[in-house]
């Protein structure tokens, strides 16, 4: 069934025709949700709304805003499987996966109902008798927030429940592939309570976020996206001094030590590559292998890959997905063609996408081996279920191709020595480090961000969302 979706403005539901389409990457005969392609005046309608609820929402009390966002998340709990099975159908996550994710909205919700209540300042003695000096948070304003389709509940989530814990109000833009999904969360957060305008959302093209960033009544914006695109949303945001935040993607660097425990390394790198259809911004897409167990190593991971099952989201034996459009899938293949131009030499997958059916945007987990670190495929981010390796002898050179390039979200090293673990931990220049894990897979309550051109701002997520989504006021008083 096709749903019919609407922008929501000032706590209504805003229709418009629905020039714009959501396709099933699972099956693309199936269109998932038609939607309208929203224009710079729905923004300033729907900022106006967010602009005239705010001093309401910020001035309730911390117990309503709370008991709101505890509502939401329960509601996304009790409808986990339904939303994910919506997520899987139109972004191309396996079922688990969707479910899984949606779940980790629900628990991000509940999180902040949390940090709504705890919320504190300062008493400090000032230099002056009789001066008292309290200092304490306030809400900033509007957000304007820009999300990606990856992951069209969590991050909406991560971004949304700080903002509104803290008393600001929201405009959300999400991403084109998956409006139905962002539609359905933006819907139970009405349900749950919270008031008109507090919660609004424009769907369309890019120029919906491009009003949104350069919307003189915007006060800060969330972004998360492509670099080029990221940097056209910082330059209109801080031209007219608002605030901005950025995550920008990464190239992973998983480093594979010979005195790693062999098979968890092995599942290490294809979980962190391949999992998700390698559409996770912290995936491992470039493994440096050490020089001892380099020619075994690619061999166990080429099997494991080719022994993936990929195919419908929703069949339950599925365990990698589609890609989620045909312009992805146009791109994974892309880079794999570079690849092997650039003298890589393919162990798995190939340049054709699997042929399990004529309607679906597969592609088989591809492995490429004998990289150089120079080399195209390990200096862009693919975004798709696509490994590059690269030999290595010395641990130091490997820390120093970790180092290289202009990403640093999250960096990952396998190993049994201490010495290492802890100089990798301290050295590498990432934003996230794991150390036996792999370098996707992050928590909710913790901050989650990058170094170099992967972000830019204050962390998302956990103790560090206050900083961006609430402003410092310092008072004086004499008795």
């Amino acid at each position: 069934m096709t749903e019919t979706l609407t922008h929501f403005i000032g706590g209504k539901q805003v229709s418009a025709p629905g020039a714009l389409e959501s396709i099933n990457p699972s099956n693309t005969q199936e269109v998932i949700a038609k939607f309208p392609d929203g224009s710079p005046e729905d923004v300033n309608k729907a900022v106006e709304a967010a602009r005239t609820a705010q001093p309401g929402w910020a001035s309730s009390s911390p117990e309503v805003r709370s008991d709101i966002l505890d509502k939401a998340g329960s509601l996304i709990m009790e409808r986990k499987e339904v939303i994910g099975k919506l997520l899987a159908r139109e972004e191309g996550k396996t079922l688990p996966e969707a479910i899984g994710e949606t779940a980790r909205a629900a628990r991000i919700f509940k999180y902040f109902a949390g940090e709504a209540l705890r919320r504190h300042g300062q008493n400090l003695e000032s230099t002056r008798p009789g001066v008292e000096v309290q200092t304490y948070r306030e809400a900033v304003g509007v957000y304007g927030l820009i999300t990606p389709w990856n992951f069209p509940i969590a991050i909406p989530a991560w971004k949304m429940a700080p903002a509104l814990a803290f008393g600001n109000t929201v405009v959300l833009k999400p991403a084109n592939p998956t409006p139905a999904t962002a539609h359905a969360l933006v819907s139970i957060l009405h349900e749950a309570g919270a008031p008109a305008g507090v919660v609004n959302m424009v769907l369309g093209r890019g120029i919906v976020g491009d009003a949104l960033s350069k919307h003189p009544d915007v006060n800060g914006v969330s972004f998360t996206g492509s670099q080029s695109v990221g940097s056209k949303v910082a330059l209109a945001a801080v031209t007219r001094q608002a605030r901005v935040q950025m995550e920008m993607g990464g190239k992973n660097p998983l480093v594979v030590m010979d005195d790693a425990e062999f098979d968890r390394a092995v599942q290490i790198a294809v979980d962190g590559g391949y999992f998700a259809t390698g559409q996770r911004c912290t995936a491992s897409s470039r493994v440096f292998v050490q020089a001892g167990i380099y020619d075994k190593f690619i061999a166990a991971v080429a099997e494991r890959a080719k022994a993936l099952k990929v195919g419908d989201a929703l069949d339950p034996t599925t365990q990698m997905g589609p890609a989620v459009t045909d312009t992805q899938l146009a791109g994974n293949l892309k880079y794999v063609d570079i690849a092997l131009k650039e003298g890589g030499r393919l162990l798995a997958g190939g340049t054709d996408p699997l042929k399990l059916s004529n309607h679906g945007y597969y592609m088989s987990p591809t492995l490429i081996v004998d990289t150089k670190a120079g080399d195209t495929i390990n200096q862009e981010e693919v975004f798709g279920p696509v490994v590059s390796v690269v030999k290595f002898n010395t641990y130091e050179e490997a820390l120093e191709l970790c180092n290289a390039g202009n990403f640093g979200l999250s960096a990952g090293i396998v190993t049994t020595s201490l010495k290492y673990a802890r100089h990798f931990q301290r050295n590498v220049k990432a934003g996230m480090v794991m150390i036996n894990l792999p370098t996707a897979g992050v928590d909710y309550h913790v901050p989650f961000g990058g170094q170099r051109g992967s972000s830019y701002g204050q962390r998302e997520q956990g103790f560090s969302a206050v900083e961006f989504f609430t402003q410092i006021k310092t008072a004086y008083s004499f008795s």
